[in-house]
């Protein structure tokens, strides 16, 4: 499929993203701790996703392996790109017991710069941002399927595909309003928040009163 590479267990040695790739995830549902990873996404905003597939079965035990999936995520030198992150590094840490790291969170940066909507999802922000209409069909599918479909790899690709260009408009407006230093000291705690839901500090979060 043009533009749209899988792979399965892990990635291919040799693959360089670049200083900033964006990753997403699909699991079973949206409890990391019951509901399994099945498909990891990546891009380094050529218009190529390369798509992991983790077979049940293939993670070998404690830690897991995709050795080279696993290095890229915890690389310092590489930037990680997520839309609403805690997830989905709440997910990889569950799956292969690494903390990814350094990270950027598109959905984050919105909240803080984008305070005139309260429509923060990434449909939203690619179509507001980017100008891209992206579909939402497949969100709730079987991404446990032995075999993904057509529809489904095409709406797995579309989620990093466009993350590198929503991220130059939002890192812009943090700039413009001053609100680039407090996105970062977020963006840099995000592991942690995701450590914390994945030790059941959701509700009541520890920062309420």
């Amino acid at each position: 499929m043009n533009g749209i590479k899988l792979h399965k267990h892990d990635l291919p040695k040799g693959l360089d993203f670049g200083p900033v790739v964006a990753v997403d995830t699909e699991t079973m549902g949206l409890n990391p701790h019951r509901d399994r990873l099945c498909l990891v996404q990546l891009s380094s905003g050529d218009g190529t996703a390369h798509l992991v597939q983790i077979i049940p079965g293939s993670l070998g035990g404690a830690g897991g392996n995709c050795p080279n999936l696993k290095a890229l995520l915890t690389n310092p030198g590489v930037t990680k790109l997520f839309h609403y992150g805690r997830f989905d590094i709440a997910a990889l840490y569950n799956a292969f017991g690494v903390l990814t790291a350094p990270v950027i969170c598109t959905k984050i940066a919105s909240k803080l710069v984008r305070t005139y909507t309260d429509r923060h999802g990434l449909k939203d922000l690619c179509r507001d941002l980017v100008g891209v209409d992206i579909s939402k069909q497949q969100q709730t599918s079987d991404w446990g399927a032995t075999e993904l479909s057509p529809e489904q790899l095409t709406y797995a690709a579309s989620d990093v595909l466009h993350l590198h260009k929503i991220w130059d408009r939002l890192s812009s407006l943090l700039v413009r309003e001053n609100r680039l230093e407090i996105a970062e000291a977020a963006f840099k705690f995000l592991p942690i928040r995701a450590k914390l839901d994945l030790l059941g500090y959701v509700e009541p979060d520890i920062f309420a009163h």
